[in-house]
């Protein structure tokens, strides 16, 4: 609920600040994305890089030439290997779900168009989450235990480079970690951290 409320509290804080922005865009964008997770105690087990895909829009915040808000809205399909470090089995760790980022970007006009880098905190919420080889979702809680074996909510921090063309085109490329542990059962013993580079193209409405 605390994730939630701040949030929500964020985009509050966002819809006042239009109020004196000079120009407010949107715009459409897609990405193909790589990740894995950062794992601690977890000896048994490393992650390595998936191969994924995110689509959403965006809305530019524009303040004068050189800075801007965007805050974004992604749905994304992630996947990475898990792999057991004390025998051969290897498996696809599988999850849907959507982001919600705010970078405060600095741009500056450069040939036929802007170049532009921006930085800012995400919040993240799993639709579904499973093994490749399996059918259950990892998100559905245990009716003993009443915990599930990994968290659906995600906070972290992005970054995102790229070029937006006069025409409105738009190529980037971005990364981010997360700040929450993913998994809920066994998250006293041990920690699994979320991790995405991406690259992608958008158009600017």
């Amino acid at each position: 609920m605390k994730k939630v409320f701040l949030a929500v509290a964020a985009f509050l804080t966002l819809g006042l600040t239009t109020m004196s922005a000079q120009e407010v865009s949107g715009g459409i964008k897609a990405n193909a994305n790589m990740s894995n997770f950062i794992l601690s105690d977890l000896d048994n087990l490393e992650s390595n890089l998936g191969v994924g895909a995110s689509l959403g829009g965006f809305m530019k915040v524009e303040f004068g030439e050189h800075f801007a808000i965007q805050p974004e809205l992604m749905f994304h399909f992630k996947s990475s290997e898990v792999k057991s470090t004390t025998g051969s089995k290897t498996d696809d760790y599988q999850y849907f779900g959507a982001e919600i980022p705010v970078y405060a970007v600095a741009q500056m006009n450069l040939g036929k168009g802007k170049g532009f880098i921006g930085v800012g905190p995400y919040v993240g919420f799993g639709f579904s989450a499973k093994m490749k080889d399996a059918d259950t979702d990892l998100y559905e809680k245990n009716d003993i235990t009443d915990e599930a074996y990994r968290n659906r909510w995600d906070f972290g921090a992005g970054a995102i480079l790229g070029y937006e063309f006069n025409n409105g085109i738009m190529i980037n490329a971005g990364s981010q970690i997360g700040f929450i542990n993913h998994l809920d059962a066994g998250k006293d013993d041990a920690t699994m951290l979320p991790q995405t580079i991406s690259l992608g193209v958008g158009y600017k409405f």
